[in-house]
């Protein structure tokens, strides 16, 4: 039975750095060019090209280190990693082996509790080998080979697919808020190696785990461990024995295939690159990157609980991505309201995001707008109602909030004798609520107020429409 073992998962995660460059020579980074465009000698390693380090890379990978919480270390070292595929032109990447450039830290899960980090490297990437563009043959894209990327190597700390899903839920979000990477698993600049093994529930040594290749969505790589962690169960339960191995999966079929022998660090040769130096960081230039960091998204949500009295689950949902935190963060600040902020950012603006599609960046209520018209509100010149009213048209209209309630005959009516008129007509109109009211139902006054208000068209102000009412109903 499952039950008496025990799943446990490492994962590597490789990570493409946001540079406009490849980690060692000039040629662009950008996704979607024509195939092989974005090469070089250096990229290639043809004879005589020498590789040059992209300072930006390393300030990217520093940076997110420095987002998990790992050591930075002040001298690294590159080293040639030998192995030979048909999307690796060199022969050999230029990574890091036994000198990284951090180790350490840690993962924050949303339940609190964190998976560590063991290391975290610079390297490059390889090309893109492609199955299904012609007929019985792959044909090879090289625009990848070189890209700048990190390793990021956890520790084999997660027991559950589940929590493997929430990890790199939350990687993602950590180097997404750094500004690191875009960290899309579409693009392939966010790739999933996960290692797995199954031991008795209750036993600490480790077995032999099986490594899960090339998974591109959180989706794929809860549904692979799932399904390798049952082939290792099912084969101890059955008197066999795990062998090391490299694995893929199939999403089409929703299998798990073995597709070589596990290589370990002895297969790959290591030994140091001979054309780059090591990488030296001085303690000035690390304590600058440091404070260069922007707030992490789990700094924002305990910022904005503990500040605005947001519910968890709306802090996490205002993180979604970093364009809706910052759309928030400027609606707050202008108004100096961060719950009616936040109202509004997750009701009416996240409606209108989804109903079109629009991305919060291309908005036409700009923070700034959404603000004025939360400041209407919050003055008394709209009605809750009205506002509502306003937000919609102010989607396809660039006038200024109080204009368009002007214009439109929405701001709010305090007047007395303009909302005892409009009391009188729902007191005519709606006469055995009314006795009932004035008899003692007190229930019935939202009732009555939500008329008065549904015939001003949301203009009448709902508090002086309860106390003109309350009134009414002792005179």
């Amino acid at each position: 039975m499952s039950g008496a073992w025990e799943m446990v998962v490492g994962l590597e995660v490789h990570v493409q750095l946001k540079t406009r460059t490849k980690a060692y020579c000039a040629c662009p980074t950008s996704f979607g060019d024509p195939p092989n465009r974005n090469t070089c000698p250096v990229c290639l390693a043809l004879p005589g090209a020498l590789p040059v380090l992209n300072a930006h890379a390393v300030e990217l990978a520093v940076r997110a280190a420095m987002a998990l919480g790992a050591t930075v270390h002040p001298v690294s070292v590159f080293a040639r990693k030998n192995y030979f595929y048909p999307d690796l032109p060199k022969g050999y990447q230029i990574s890091q082996a036994d000198c990284p450039l951090a180790t350490g830290g840690a993962v924050e899960l949303p339940d609190g509790s964190c998976v560590g980090v063991t290391r975290l490297h610079l390297e490059e990437d390889a090309g893109k080998s492609i199955h299904d563009r012609f007929a019985g043959m792959t044909a090879i894209d090289l625009n990848r080979a070189g890209v700048p990327l990190i390793e990021i190597v956890g520790e084999p700390e997660i027991r559950s697919a589940a929590q493997a899903g929430a990890c790199l839920r939350a990687l993602r979000e950590v180097l997404l808020f750094a500004g690191v990477s875009d960290v899309s698993m579409e693009e392939g600049s966010l790739r999933v190696d996960a290692n797995v093994s199954a031991r008795p529930a209750g036993e600490t040594a480790f077995r032999s785990r099986t490594e899960i290749k090339n998974l591109n969505s959180f989706s794929n790589v809860e549904r692979a461990l799932e399904l390798e962690f049952a082939r290792h169960v099912a084969t101890y339960e059955g008197g066999g024995t795990i062998h090391q191995q490299t694995m893929l999966f199939d999403a089409a079929t929703q299998t798990v295939r073995a597709a070589r022998s596990k290589e370990g660090s002895h297969d790959y040769r290591y030994f140091p690159e001979p054309d780059l130096p090591p990488l030296v960081l001085e303690t000035s230039w690390l304590e600058t990157q440091r404070a260069a960091l922007p707030e992490l998204p789990a700094a924002a949500r305990a910022r904005w609980t503990s500040a605005f009295g947001l519910s968890a689950v709306d802090a996490a949902t205002l993180t979604a991505t970093v364009e809706l935190a910052a759309y928030f963060e400027q609606v707050a600040a202008a108004t100096g309201d961060g719950k009616a902020a936040a109202n509004w950012v997750l009701g009416e603006v996240a409606a209108a995001l989804n109903e079109t599609g629009t991305a919060i960046t291309a908005f036409a209520v700009t923070p700034d707008r959404l603000a004025a018209l939360i400041a209407l509100v919050k003055g008394g010149g709209l009605s809750s109602t009205a506002a509502k009213t306003v937000f919609q048209t102010m989607r396809t209209d660039a006038a200024a909030p109080a204009a368009i309630a002007e214009r439109d005959g929405l701001l709010q009516v305090g007047d007395d004798d303009a909302l005892r008129g409009w009391i009188d007509e729902v007191w005519a109109e709606h006469p055995a609520e009314a006795a009932r009211y004035a008899g003692g139902e007190t229930k019935l006054q939202g009732v009555l107020v939500g008329f008065v208000m549904k015939k001003s068209k949301g203009r009448a102000d709902p508090k002086k429409v309860n106390q003109l009412l309350a009134a009414r109903a002792t005179s």
